[in-house]
């Protein structure tokens, strides 16, 4: 039988699951943050009373360890997701079957709501890997648990992002800033809407078995983004458009690397557009108005400036 005040919140330590096991926990739910590997998780618990905010050991992949997890839980999210594979076919087993294994148990184990967070972009014809996993899990999703709410966020910025800081980063130490798919256009999100949406989605009635796509209120190309970083930190460096056979060429080599910084598969969804389909219910269908990322942004930009943040507006 669950219990109306538990969640079950698969990879809670990640970027968003932070924002999203917060505000459940204001929201006075007891959450149980399902990760590999639980000390990771250890941070979250402040965020709540004692023993508000419980981290399990629950690889996705893990039949036993998923049916636990959910076990007396009113609601669930799901936001596994990896960028880069460590092994052929990660991202079936984490994106598409992980995904369908969380809906099915927790169909089973009597969840009342369930949100599972996709990207734009999620395509079962595309060439990309990454892509076609995220529909496959999409299907798995409804197949399993039909009224599932399903959120497909664009690029997602704030503080521990991977996108901003990472090209900040970039800025620090090179002198130039390489440019691949210039001309891609993103809808950058605030990963605070973004866990709002995750909040509306779960207690909104309208909103079980619907898919949303989120957004920011405004689309940018991938070199106005690049231009973005260098003018909020402040350095001075030639932005240089990296022809495609090179960025493959390169992608090949750093996919070797620790952490794989670049793969082929990210070049392939780098050069379509990752922005709300016309006519996709979005934030605004949820009663979310969008946040603007230059009001959220420079803020953490700063501290890749020369001096860190307490330096004047001049370029270095």
């Amino acid at each position: 039988m669950p219990t109306r005040n538990v969640a079950a919140v698969f990879g809670g330590s990640g970027f968003i699951g932070r924002y999203v096991v917060k505000r459940l926990a204001q929201a006075q739910y007891i959450v149980r943050v399902a990760v590999r590997d639980p000390e990771t998780a250890r941070f979250l618990k402040p965020m709540g009373a004692v023993g508000q905010i419980v981290p399990l050991a629950c690889p996705i992949t893990e039949e036993a360890a998923v049916s636990r997890a959910l076990a007396g839980a009113g609601i669930a999210v799901n936001l596994v997701g990896i960028l880069a594979e460590r092994r052929a076919g990660d991202f079936m087993r984490i994106h598409a079957e992980g995904a369908g294994r969380v809906a099915r148990l927790a169909g089973a184990a009597g969840v009342e709501k369930l949100v599972h967070i996709s990207a734009i972009g999620a395509d079962p014809a595309s060439e990309s890997r990454y892509a076609k996993s995220k529909a496959a899990g999409e299907e798995q999703v409804r197949a399993a648990f039909p009224q599932a709410a399903i959120l497909r966020p664009s690029v997602v910025f704030g503080p521990e992002d991977q996108f901003f800081n990472r090209f900040a980063k970039t800025a620090m130490v090179s002198p130039i800033m390489p440019v691949i798919a210039g001309a891609t256009r993103f809808q950058p999100v605030y990963v605070g809407d973004v866990a709002d949406a995750v909040m509306a989605a779960l207690h909104q009635d309208e909103a079980q078995g619907q898919i949303y796509e989120l957004g920011g209120p405004r689309i940018y190309s991938f070199r106005e983004l690049l231009a973005y970083v260098l003018a909020e930190t402040q350095r001075r460096r030639l932005m240089i458009e990296v022809p495609m056979p090179l960025a493959r060429l390169l992608a090949r080599v750093m996919e070797l690397l620790p952490g794989k910084p670049l793969t082929r598969d990210q070049l392939l969804l780098l050069q379509r557009d990752n922005v709300v389909h016309k006519g996709m219910p979005g934030l605004h269908e949820l009663g979310l108005a969008p946040t603007p990322l230059e009001l959220v942004v420079p803020q953490y930009l700063r501290a890749y400036r020369r001096g860190g943040s307490l330096v004047s507006p001049v370029l270095a």
